[in-house]
């Protein structure tokens, strides 16, 4: 969440840094009218609490004089004037509570790095790593892949729960389990991230710490009991939110966590889109890696996340691309976002699977995570970040049609293999 001082007192610089995300405009006139309404109503306060101080004042005279009856009458209208300024408490009240709504559905300010754009199509590619496979045949997608190796089932999957599900069987269940381990060993390992294993399961002050309510309810899946539980959408959620209404010692930052989790999202604004096997699932895994940063340390901190994603990729030889997400194609709590894709032969492209983000203090302050800096310092909001390290059921995808064979079988990379036994190639069964 935007800081309430900070748009109140810069109204046309935040106006302007959200038109470049064509958004906003509205709920800023909606806020500046509240702020308005709200400062009427201090200054109709501020003014009547001065006369009743003066009326006090009077009122104790004339009790001192023996002015009785007057005194009475005074002192009726300091009543009076004590019910008309509880009212205006209340209605001030009323204003900082809408305000405080408002700026829970605007986006955050995006960073004056990012490219200025009105959606993906203005993304710009930072740099590529590796080539594309060179194939002296027409490649299959992962489903013609998977069907044919006797290792993926969608129909099943389908007749069991409903469509955007899927069954993974012997290798490649073993696939996907061999890819969590290997990303979360590298992670903790080599790249200095804590794992952590965090509830599957979280409550509403956390979705609303890290942003996906009020605004993304209808993408949640929601347990129908009485606590208001809802399945996570992603390990960020639960790891972000471990220091909620915490203050933290400086000297303990950055702190770097990883954690696998299964993502359950109800994709609501995606039907139609990637309906063919398991890019886009309401289940899928996914491992994530979250930070809490100084401020000043935030933008570096970025850099080295998107690289610690990019090692997965690396180290399995898969080609890929880094690019800048434009203004238009900014998430709604990011600052600055490094989508990573990954070459994909079916497609003849590039897609999605890691998305990198510094969301500044925009997570912490709706979370209330704060720092304190050695000498007794005043607390500051940390800085969040967080990326996929990556989505498991993208990489299983870029694994299958990137090392796919003439005959249909699959080498599996030699960084798995310890993984999987020693397997070195998925055949059919």
């Amino acid at each position: 969440m935007l800081d309430l001082n900070y748009v109140r007192e810069n109204l046309d610089a935040v106006r302007a840094a959200l038109e470049k995300r064509g958004m906003g405009g509205e709920v800023l006139d909606k806020f500046a009218a509240a702020d308005s309404e709200r400062r009427q109503v201090i200054a109709e306060s501020d003014q009547l609490n001065a006369e009743r101080n003066t009326a006090s004042r009077e009122i104790g005279a004339l009790m001192k004089e023996g002015k009785r009856d007057e005194a009475e009458a005074r002192r009726k209208a300091v009543n009076e004037l004590k019910e008309r300024i509880g009212e205006l408490d209340a209605k001030r009240e009323t204003s900082e509570r809408q305000m405080r709504d408002l700026l829970s559905t605007l986006p955050n300010i995006p960073h004056e790095t990012v490219p200025v754009g009105k959606d993906e199509s203005t993304n710009v590619e930072i740099h590529r790593w590796g080539t594309k496979p060179e194939l002296d045949f027409e490649p299959k997608d992962h489903v013609d892949l998977g069907t044919s190796l006797g290792i993926l089932d969608l129909e099943r999957a389908t007749k069991i729960t409903g469509a955007r599900f899927a069954i993974l069987y012997g290798a490649g269940a073993r696939l996907e389990r061999a890819l969590i381990d290997f990303m979360l060993d590298l992670h903790t390992r080599e790249h200095g991230y804590l794992e952590t294993l965090p509830p599957f399961i979280v409550n509403r002050d956390s979705l609303f710490g890290t942003g996906q309510l009020p605004k993304f309810e209808q993408d949640l899946f929601k347990l129908e009991d009485e606590r208001g539980f809802y399945l996570v959408p992603t390990a960020e959620v639960p790891v972000t939110n471990y220091y909620r209404d915490e203050i933290l010692d400086a000297a303990h930052l950055p702190m770097k966590w990883t954690a696998y989790t299964p993502c359950f999202r109800s994709e609501a604004g995606s039907y139609g889109k990637d309906t063919r096997g398991v890019i886009r699932q309401h289940q899928f895994e996914k491992v994530e890696l979250v930070k809490y940063s100084l401020p000043e340390n935030s933008y570096d901190e970025l850099e080295a996340l998107t690289r610690d994603a990019e090692k997965v990729l690396q180290l399995l030889g898969i080609h890929y691309r880094v690019v800048a997400l434009s203004t238009g194609d900014l998430g709604f709590g990011s600052a600055k976002t490094y989508d990573i894709e990954v070459w994909l032969p079916s497609q003849n492209t590039f897609r999605e699977i890691s998305s990198c983000s510094n969301y500044e203090a925009f997570q912490a302050r709706r979370a209330n995570i704060r720092f304190r800096r050695a000498g007794g310092a005043k607390p500051e909001y940390v800085h969040t970040l967080n990326g996929s390290g990556l989505a498991i059921g993208r990489t299983w995808i870029a694994v299958l049609e990137n090392f796919q064979q003439a005959d249909g079988s699959v080498i599996i990379p030699e960084v798995l293999r310890p993984y999987m036994s020693g397997m070195d190639k998925i055949t059919r069964a």
